[in-house]
């Protein structure tokens, strides 16, 4: 899978440190494993020090000291945490108290280390939900001053034997905003392109989608495409954006060729934009479950710093493979580009 390879090998080159929240969980320390073992980032794994230590050790032939164990409950840095989320949070009605309270939790912690540049970014989610990670991102690391708003997007990997056009592509919005208007749907575009060129460095065609290819349809739910394209567009002259078009029609040269013969991006798109969570969520699950394509995500974009979820389903390569997407998230970061 060469566009995985490339982002295990950026990753490597950034040298970052990624904090894992759930380090109790096997999955977890197995990937944190191969993170470390691959050179893919340092590790911090959060969690009670003696069943953390209990699942290093069993990694036979693996040096446990070469990675961190943070215990919320006896870490030398929870207090500075506590009085740190205490800052950030007392306009909120938080007081030391619930801070010093709160910090024991281990996405609180993971969040913070964040927060206050301990760690690069956090990977969470295997066992907690997307509501409660997600939330503690919100919350703490707060979302980037360039940004309007954060969102998600599952990075596809098409790279079995089958599929006739091999490389990575952006699915969004597939785990976050559950209906959102033009304006949002033209903030995950301009969000994801960004996203695309950071993971691949490659030039972002993003594809606005709909159940109509231009003027094929009249419904309320296709103009707002339209006019999302339209505000993504007027936002970013640069970007190479069109909709709004049926996904064969995005996705297929002959078959723009025949639905969107204006279409700038010719059946070329990398970056699909779905009107809804509804339609984003099944449409990944098709293609990953019936199609073989592997996804990558939730992968959060638009917070101040990294933070990604995991699916509770995940596996410890999925664990590694969104070690090294929030690892290169940091390092794009860090180049301010």
């Amino acid at each position: 899978m060469k566009p995985l390879r490339a982002i295990l090998g950026t990753a490597s080159a950034s040298d970052k440190i990624i904090a894992l929240s759930e380090g109790d969980d096997p999955r977890v320390v197995e990937g944190a494993v191969k993170a470390v073992k691959e050179n893919v980032a340092r590790i911090i794994l959060i969690g009670d020090k003696a069943e953390v230590s209990a699942l290093l050790d069993a990694h036979d032939g693996f040096d446990p000291d070469r990675i961190d164990i943070h215990d919320p409950a006896a870490s030398d840095l929870t207090p500075g945490l506590a009085q740190a989320l205490y800052e950030r949070r007392k306009h909120k009605g938080m007081t030391l108290e619930d801070a010093r309270q709160q910090i024991t939790n281990r996405l609180t912690y993971a969040a913070m280390l964040v927060q206050q540049d301990i760690a690069d970014g956090t990977v969470g989610g295997a066992v907690e939900t997307t509501s409660d990670t997600v939330r503690a991102a919100l919350q703490i690391i707060g979302t980037a001053p360039e940004a309007a708003m954060v969102s998600s997007f599952f990075l596809m990997l098409f790279c079995q034997d089958h599929h006739e056009v091999k490389g990575a592509r952006i699915f969004a919005d597939c785990g976050l905003i559950v209906d959102p208007d033009a304006e949002e749907m033209a903030e995950i575009a301009r969000a994801s392109a960004d996203s695309y060129t950071t993971l691949t460095g490659e030039v972002a065609r993003v594809a606005m989608l709909s159940f109509s290819t231009s003027g094929s349809a009249e419904h309320p739910k296709v103009s707002k495409v339209v006019e999302a394209t339209q505000i993504a567009r007027a936002k970013d002259p640069t970007l190479l954006i069109d909709g709004e078009l049926q996904f064969d029609a995005a996705f297929v040269p002959e078959i723009a060729a025949a639905k969107a013969t204006d279409s700038p991006l010719k059946g070329e798109a990398n970056v699909f934009v779905f009107p809804s969570l509804n339609a984003g969520n099944l449409g990944y699950k098709i293609a990953q479950r019936i199609g073989g394509v592997e996804a990558i995500g939730p992968v959060l974009q638009g917070l101040a710093k990294p933070a990604n979820d995991l699916s509770r389903g995940c596996s410890s390569e999925d664990i590694l493979h969104m070690i090294a997407v929030t690892a290169v998230q940091a390092q794009h970061n860090d180049s301010g580009t």
